[in-house]
């Protein structure tokens, strides 16, 4: 959100997890790395001397740790009290008052949502094309993404159909089995990257895997990473590429 508002972060946790699994908008060079973001280096933390401090509390993190070391803003963009996509929207005005950036926020959301618009275009006799987005760390599980998480609000804006209609928990995905997904048939599957070499191997050797219809019949498209519980510029990226298969 920072980046796209134009502000530089001077230090990030996890940012080698940030450049793997997020990748855009890229940290400058010049960012330091706090450690992890579960338990973020305190010390080097003090000695920054930061000006606001922007954090998912109470996903782990305790609010009040932070706030002796400077303001602190948080972004609870799954909190059930609106979807994904909106409360981006929101918390991105909201933070761009903070910052005195509100023409910047503003002209983020509107360069989102004209990108969510074109790709819809794109997508447009495709349309009834069902697809299903996962992320892959084993031979055995999937994560799949659906009701109440970013990318189904993007599906939606896209007029798309998620094949995968069984439940999901507060963050929009699932944990299941490979064999699951024999319920979506051959609806095309879209896998983010990373996927781990030693994982891709195993899967590419799995009867399990290559006898679902999907898989049979070519339908598995790998797509660049992308965030799925990120903000306005993830929502983007996830159109574009969705759209560019």
């Amino acid at each position: 959100m920072f980046l796209s508002l134009g502000i530089l972060p001077v230090a990030v946790g996890d940012i080698a997890g940030y450049r793997d699994w997020v990748v855009s908008p890229a940290l400058p060079v010049t960012t330091l790395d706090l450690g992890s973001r579960s338990e973020p280096n305190l010390e080097l933390l003090a000695e920054l001397k930061p000006d606001l401090i922007a954090g998912a509390y109470g996903y782990g993190l305790d609010q009040a740790d932070f706030t002796r070391f400077a303001p602190t803003f948080n972004v609870p963009f799954y909190d059930g009290t609106s979807t994904p996509f909106k409360q981006a929207v929101d918390e991105t005005l909201q933070l761009g008052n903070l910052l005195s950036r509100r023409n910047e926020a503003e002209q983020l959301i509107a360069t989102v949502k004209a990108s969510i618009s074109m790709a819809r275009t794109k997508l447009q006799p495709k349309a009834d094309r069902p697809i299903c987005v996962v992320s892959m760390f084993d031979d055995r599980h999937v994560r799949i993404y659906g009701g109440g998480g970013l990318f189904q609000d993007v599906m939606n804006q896209l007029g798309l159909i998620n094949a995968w209609e069984g439940a999901t928990n507060s963050w929009g995905f699932a944990q299941v089995g490979i064999e699951q997904l024999v319920s979506v048939g051959d609806a095309t599957i879209i896998s983010l990257d990373p996927i781990p070499a030693h994982v891709q191997i195993r899967i590419n050797q799995s009867s399990l895997w290559n006898n679902l219809p999907c898989v049979r019949n070519g339908k598995v498209i790998r797509i660049a990473p992308i965030w799925p519980f990120g903000g306005l510029r993830a929502a983007e990226r996830f159109a574009t590429l969705v759209a560019a298969t």
